[in-house]
């Protein structure tokens, strides 16, 4: 028997059988891959593994030894079934009557929650309806937790929830559980399922549990544009009155159809539309009658059958759903129940020569094929050839091409960040230089006017003059995200991600951190297993993100202004090149487990909006000014009294420096941090950066301020006074501070120490402990300083 591995570059087949146990068997039928099911091979990643496939007009990539698992016919690129013929076992829906809520009950309030498949625009049609502006990317997982927010229409106010997107209502991932934990104990009074259009036939098995949970559904018929522009036609109104649903074709990004669906959504809501219909998916006489011997017992206990539907219940008993069966344990038919689910689970089992969930899958995929079979026009002449996507992959996912073109794309950004923010950055630093002279003229001598010069323009100011390069980072990250990139990048990486233990999607979390680290860890939630998600949070913060960028740009413009791009980018190759070892380090010690699968869908390129690249990069600059105006100022204004008194005004900045509180904390851990090539004021700096790491570049703003005596001079800026700071006692007494090794030490300090403390909450919060969090501190900082060590130490004997 062929397997999908057997299959060649271009090679179509007819899945016949899936094999496996567990969560893969359970995902991989969810997303498609049923008996029956043409599956065509597009091409191998660039380390040949993994594969990627399309089907049901989707492309997925699944690793080689997932794909020996899927038994196919081999079709040689010539199917002798017709597209849309569906699964054998289609039996339709049948209608239950059942008693609803008098419309004068319920009042003006509508609670909604949106549910759909990664990606399909959910966040979209939430921001373009509530006037919120919620992050949104054209890869899986960016929405990992609930957005609420509200708003009017026509007399109604409407609580809208956006749900993390789910494939389905399984407990196969944390968000899936999420999603059906709020649709079942938050009881919203209208379910809005957003569908992809242009992948109706995966998005509508998500359709199918609804549809089992007997709750009231609206269908947004998202990205209806594309699946028009394919020359496709779909009878929606007719597949609506089929599943009981109202229909509603939407363009979420021009806000097309939304006026439309809320309107639709309060005709449902009063009971005044006629297409709602109360229906069951017909799964077949066997399984039917399992559903029912399941559902006497259940209804028995009138507390759960009042609060959830008893059919759906019973569903998932078959399904052997494993969270559904604990919620259950309370219930005094505990023990009847299960029994009876045990009984008919191994009956069908046993007559089918199958899985019972398996079974299930593919009657749900028999009714979606029957309904589509009957409702959808698909235009195959408008879909020969490569696709759009398709074109473009030809390269970046090239097997020869793709590293490159990866590791160019970095170093652009990089180069950029550095080479186009100089400009406006020596704009706003001479900005910061006239403010200072200016405030230094209007004040009398003393503590206020030196609090003001020498401490918050000079220590927010020193940070403020990135904002630059902070916003053409966050270019470059957003075009990556909403393009569709980043998807290929995890699928690039994936066999590379595997020899260093992890899951390939753990690289979208790290690529992710480059920007943040903190939505980076929460990201983590995306994937399946735990060791996996603790162990990508414990190496996230290697990925430097945008809050160390100033210090990096502050030290090479200093020390290494002619390769200051280069430089920066072979840091933070190095934090990655420190993820891929620590990480196979902790994979043999702390987090050995089995290998989770490699289920991922490639969604299609989509040309970012210069609107939409706007808005994410003003979002960054608005929290980056909050920080300016938040813990920042409240740092500069801390350091500078700690270094300014007792000694104040009355003595020189030197001897103030030395009589200090911050010179006495700074002498305290001048021992600890010498070996390393660093000076006290250097050592204070990385302790204030605990609480953000702009904040380093704050602290030196104070201690390296301007030693010119005369305020109406031009005062240097930060660059400059680092390049010319020298040792003021001891056995280096006259040597410059920041020599090219000293400098890049301390960036690789930087590089590796404790993240800062918004990163150690969110890992405690998404690990559930604080050990974590406090291991993460410990390691991370003994490991900054060993390397640090080593490589001035060494480097000290060659220069």
């Amino acid at each position: 028997m062929s397997t999908l591995f057997d299959l060649g570059e271009g090679d179509c087949g007819l899945i016949t059988k899936v094999r496996g146990r567990g969560a893969f068997r359970k995902r991989i039928t969810e997303m498609g891959f049923v008996r029956g099911k043409e599956v065509a091979v597009i091409k191998s990643a660039p380390l040949q593994d993994p594969v990627e496939y399309k089907i049901m007009g989707y492309n997925v990539s699944l690793r080689q030894s997932e794909a020996r698992l899927i038994e196919v016919i081999p079709l040689n690129g010539d199917s002798s079934r017709e597209p849309g013929d569906p699964l054998p076992g289609y039996k339709g829906t049948f209608e239950e009557s059942v008693p609803r809520d008098e419309p004068s009950e319920r009042g003006k309030i509508i609670d909604i929650a949106l549910v759909g498949n990664p990606n399909c625009g959910k966040t979209t049609l939430f921001n373009y309806a509530s006037g919120s502006h919620e992050r949104v990317g054209n890869f899986g997982g960016v929405t990992v937790d609930s957005k609420t927010a509200r708003f009017r229409q026509n007399g109604y106010t409407f609580n809208i929830t956006d749900l993390p997107g789910t494939y389905s209502l399984s407990a196969y991932s944390p968000e899936e559980l999420f999603v059906r934990r709020h649709i079942t104990e938050g009881i919203p009074d209208i379910v809005v399922n957003i569908i992809d259009s242009s992948n109706i036939e995966r998005n509508l098995y998500l359709t199918t549990q609804l549809i089992d949970m007997d709750i009231r559904v609206v269908i947004a018929l998202n990205m209806f544009d594309e699946f028009e522009k394919k020359g496709h036609a779909l009878d929606y109104n007719s597949l609506g009155k089929l599943m009981g649903i109202p229909v509603i074709p939407t363009v979420s990004s021009k806000g097309e159809g939304i006026t439309e669906l809320f309107d639709r959504i309060i005709r449902v809501f009063e009971d005044r539309d006629p297409v709602v219909r109360h229906v069951h998916i017909n799964y077949g006489d066997e399984i039917e009658r399992s559903i029912r011997r399941i559902q006497e017992f259940i209804r028995k206990d009138v507390a759960l059958s009042d609060r959830i539907s008893t059919r759906y219940v019973s569903i998932k008993l078959l399904e052997k759903d494993e969270d559904t069966r604990a919620g259950l344990a309370h219930s005094d038919h505990f023990k009847a129940i299960i029994s009876t689910a045990e009984k008919e689970t191994r009956r069908l089992e046993e007559s089918f020569m199958e899985d019972s969930a398996t079974l299930i899958t593919d009657a749900r995929y028999g009714f979606i094929s029957g309904a589509l079979k009957e409702t959808l026009d698909a235009d195959q002449s408008a879909i020969t050839g490569k696709t759009f996507s398709e074109k473009i992959d030809s390269i970046l996912t090239n097997r020869l091409l793709g590293f490159p073109a990866f590791i160019f794309f970095l170093w652009v950004m990089f180069q950029s960040t550095f080479s186009l923010g100089n400009y406006p950055k020596h704009w706003i630093d001479l900005g910061v230089t006239w403010l200072g002279v200016v405030a230094g003229h209007a004040l009398p001598v003393g503590p206020v006017r030196d609090l003001l010069t020498d401490g918050i323009i000079n220590g927010v100011g020193s940070v403020i003059v990135f904002l630059p390069n902070i916003l053409i980072l966050f270019f470059f990250i957003s075009l990556m995200e909403d393009s569709g990139y980043m998807a290929r990048a995890a699928f690039i990486m994936d066999k590379l991600m595997h020899k260093m233990g992890l899951h390939g999607q753990s690289f979208i979390p790290l690529i992710m951190g480059f920007g943040c680290n903190v939505p980076a860890i929460m990201v983590t939630r995306t994937l399946k297993d735990r060791n996996d998600r603790l162990l990508t949070m414990l190496i996230n913060p290697f990925m430097s993100c945008s809050a160390r960028l100033p210090v990096y740009l502050l030290i090479t413009g200093a020390l290494f202004p002619q390769h200051a791009g280069t430089v920066i980018f072979l840091i933070y190759m190095t934090g990655i090149l420190l993820a891929v070892l620590i990480s196979v380090i902790f994979k043999k010690l702390l987090f050995r487990s089995k290998e989770a699968p490699f289920v991922m869908e490639l969604p299609p390129y989509r040309m970012p909006t210069f609107r939409v690249i706007l808005r994410h990069m003003w979002e960054k600059a608005q929290q980056y000014l909050r920080k300016m105006g938040g813990v920042i100022l409240v740092a500069v204004i801390l350091i500078w009294a700690l270094e300014y008194f007792p000694g104040g005004a009355k003595v020189s900045q030197s001897q103030r420096l030395q009589q200090s509180y911050i010179g006495k904390i700074g002498k305290l851990v001048e021992p600890v941090i010498a070996p390393l090539g660093f000076d006290w004021r250097m050592g204070v700096s990385l302790i204030t950066g605990a609480a953000a790491k702009e904040v380093v570049v704050s602290t030196m703003g104070v201690l390296f301020s301007d030693n010119t005596p005369e305020k109406s001079k031009a005062r240097a800026d930060l660059s400059s006074r680092l390049q010319t700071a020298t040792y003021e006692s001891g056995r280096l007494k006259g040597q410059k501070i920041f020599t090219p090794l000293a400098g890049f030490s301390f960036i690789l300090f930087i590089l590796v120490y404790m993240p800062c403390v918004a990163v150690i909450a969110a890992v405690r919060r998404e690990s559930g402990h604080w050990k974590w969090a406090l291991f993460l501190m410990l390691y991370t900082t003994v490991l900054a300083w060993s390397l640090s060590f080593a490589f001035y130490q060494v480097g000290s004997l060659f220069i």
